[in-house]
């Protein structure tokens, strides 16, 4: 069986590491500018002599993935040029880094490194996750460990008095064993320790029958079902911990949605490469990312809950509209159309990464 959990964490890690800030533009060969891109100053060379971008800036898909494998990721003050257009002016934002202004703005793969790590810092901190109070399933594991610790305790003075009395024991047996397994499991929970919580076992629960699925089907929804009912608590601890490894899988995964909004006109599809989708997207999840973190923030300083819940709903349509309409030149009425299919096309888009999430969680 692969680890699939090294790949996550190769993959994240490759992205820290190496990924994200380009160093002022890159050669393709295909670009001949007389002023630079990025500040339009006359060009002398192969450098622009005043803001150091390169001469020749690059639009493909290729260009992206050389800025991931190149990039050092480092923020400086360009973070505070890039925060306000990114929160008010996405759009602008989008399209004045597509058409070569790099050397201006935090590159959208260094921002978005930058967001999920501070999402997943500032959830682990606070003890907050996506929905629910800001409890943390190691607080609730806690709870949990000590109510099975009273069920011990009761179990065990039931078999002491049925010992006593004479009577068979075997059924208290079982139950006191099993309750114990899964408090082994819940105390490893506790302690974050997750080898301890895969090792952990309870009982077997029914099996199901899928006996009207293909064999390769039926052995993984099999396994999927035993692994799910014997330690939901495993299985949910994988999927948090699943989701920061692989949050960089929302681009690719969203990038094919974007492309169908404009493929009924020829003129979108002439205009706009799919290096210009790819760097809306990664802006776009950064943007949701950073909201996230102000959502959580905000819910923990007190402000009231129906105004937060209110603006968790207006956030993401009012940003996407503001940004398909800035990024490529729309109408209100076509931007605002998109924006609805978009919506639906993010809710797809994130059941399909949690169907991913819980194929790792399973097999891994």
């Amino acid at each position: 069986m692969p680890d699939l959990d090294g790949v996550g964490e190769a993959a994240t890690g490759g992205l820290a590491a190496r990924a994200v800030e380009p160093q002022a533009g890159e050669a393709d060969g295909h670009t001949h500018e007389r002023a630079c891109l990025n500040c339009r100053t006359p060009l002398i060379g192969d450098f622009c002599h005043a803001c150091g971008q390169k001469a020749h800036v690059h639009r493909t898909i290729a260009a992206w993935w050389h800025d991931l494998l190149h990039g050092v990721l480092h923020l400086d003050g360009k973070i505070w040029r890039t925060l306000p257009l990114l929160a008010w002016h996405p759009g602008q934002l989008t399209r004045r880094y597509v058409e070569g202004e790099r050397a201006s703005f935090v590159s959208p793969l260094a921002l978005f490194l930058f967001s999920v790590f501070l999402m997943f810092a500032v959830f682990s901190a606070t003890g907050s996750d996506l929905i629910g109070d800001p409890s943390g399933i190691q607080q609730e594991a806690a709870k949990e460990g000590s109510e099975l610790d009273r069920r011990i305790a009761a179990l065990e003075k039931q078999r002491v008095e049925a010992s006593a009395a004479g009577r068979p024991t075997a059924e208290i047996d079982a139950r006191i064993r099993e309750a114990r397994e899964e408090l082994t499991a819940l105390r490893a929970l506790e302690r974050g320790d997750l080898k301890a919580l895969e090792n952990a076992s309870v009982s077997e629960p029914d099996e199901p029958n899928f006996s009207g699925a293909p064999p390769a089907a039926a052995n993984f929804f099999e396994q999927a079902y035993r692994r799910a009912k014997e330690n939901p608590s495993l299985l949910f601890y994988k999927l948090q911990t699943n989701a920061y490894k692989f949050s960089w899988a929302l681009i690719p995964l969203s990038v094919p949605f974007l492309w169908l909004l404009f493929l009924h006109r020829r003129r979108y599809r002439e205009r706009f490469s799919g290096y210009d989708h790819f760097v809306f997207i990664t802006y776009s999840i950064a943007a949701m990312s950073l909201a996230l973190i102000a959502f959580v923030l905000l819910r923990l300083a007190g402000l009231d809950s129906g105004i937060l819940n209110l603006i968790l709903v207006l956030v993401p349509p009012v940003h996407i509209y503001r940004q398909l309409r800035g990024a490529y030149s729309l109408s209100r009425w076509s931007a605002a159309w998109r924006t609805a299919v978009l919506l639906w096309f993010a809710a797809i888009v994130l059941t399909l990464f949690g169907l991913m999430l819980l194929t790792v969680g399973i097999l891994s």
